[in-house]
């Protein structure tokens, strides 16, 4: 259960235009679990290394609805 001061923010969230909404959630993420730098360089090395592999063709490309179309069915059928 939320607390008034806890309602009161989702009252005014409501208001907000999305990219505030966005805004808003970035801010609290930050607050909640700062950013890890060692994990970011990380991610980015890996995302790098997944371009390259696909730019030599050596992996492919899926597309996003597909994809996010077979996770529905697989997760939300359960």
């Amino acid at each position: 259960m939320m607390n008034a001061r806890v309602e009161s923010l989702v009252e005014q969230a409501r208001v907000l235009t999305v990219e505030e909404r966005v805004a808003a959630l970035d801010a609290l993420q930050e607050r909640v679990a700062p950013p890890d730098a060692a994990w970011e360089a990380a991610w980015a090395a890996e995302a790098g290394d997944r371009l390259a592999a696909y730019e030599r063709g050596e992996i492919e490309a899926e597309d996003f609805d597909v994809v996010m179309e077979r996770l529905r069915q697989t997760y939300l059928a359960r």
